[in-house]
């Protein structure tokens, strides 16, 4: 599976989440750290949909960026 994951810049760290998996979310003090907390919580969220049941979301979001003048 490959989802899109948006990454922000907090006060401190930097928090992650995945538009597809509505409370996936993730923290860390490094971008690069942010990245493997929030592959773990995909997976980990993955794998509690399945034992609940419920369907895995298709990835659906896109991620574009748009230049505009200043």
């Amino acid at each position: 599976m490959r989802y899109a994951i948006v990454i922000e810049k907090a006060e401190g760290n930097y928090s992650a989440y995945v538009p597809d998996l509505p409370g996936c979310v993730a923290t860390g003090a490094t971008v690069a750290e942010v990245e493997s907390e929030i592959r773990e919580a995909i997976v980990f969220h993955v794998e509690g949909l399945r034992e609940d049941g419920m369907p895995i979301p298709e990835a659906a979001s896109q991620v574009e960026y748009i230049d505009v003048a200043a």
